[in-house]
């Protein structure tokens, strides 16, 4: 792999009406209560992150199933000049079909999330959404795309969450840098 070759760390992340409670500040002694929604409803959101370049790729599946993550896989390599995926190793990303695609896929190391920079997208994300109740699951998912185009027309952004410098230092330079 080389510099100029474009690669992203992908992962998905559930995006559901199932709600969770956050840490907020209140007056002592006196009870907060948060409202939380429980409903088994969600989707899954495919993103692939380019630290680099601060540019973010993301679509919307219904499950995690081999089939689904081979059509958002091959929907990126059409739509992008994706030359590489980093991802774990979910069941999905291991199947056959994803792996005959032809985009070179490699794998992180088993239970590493610290590792992959769409993990630290997914953390700012679930800050931004999680911890409010929303009337149904399009509602959600279209707070979760507004958070998304926001970051994505600000690649400065995007590179401070996720353009890591480990992840540079382990691209080899181009010969022309090197002499510079």
């Amino acid at each position: 792999m080389t510099a100029a070759t474009l690669f992203g760390f992908g992962d998905e992340m559930r995006v559901g009406l199932r709600g969770t409670t956050r840490r907020v500040w209140g007056r002592v002694g006196v009870k907060v209560r948060q409202p939380v929604q429980v409903r088994y409803e969600w989707r899954y959101l495919f993103l692939v992150v380019d630290g680099r370049s601060g540019k973010l790729h993301w679509c919307w599946i219904e499950s995690m199933a081999a089939a689904e993550v081979l059509a958002a896989v091959g929907g990126l390599r059409e739509a992008t000049e994706l030359g590489a995926l980093v991802w774990d190793g979910a069941p999905s990303h291991r199947d056959a079909d994803v792996r005959a695609l032809g985009l070179p896929l490699i794998d992180l190391p088993a239970y590493s999330p610290e590792l992959n920079p769409a993990e630290r997208v997914f953390q700012e994300l679930r800050r931004a959404t999680e911890g409010k109740v929303y009337a149904t699951l399009d509602d959600k998912v279209a707070a979760v795309e507004r958070e998304l185009a926001t970051w994505d027309a600000d690649p400065a952004r995007v590179r401070s969450l996720a353009g890591w410098d480990w992840i540079e230092a382990a691209v080899p330079q181009p010969a022309a840098a090197q002499a510079a």
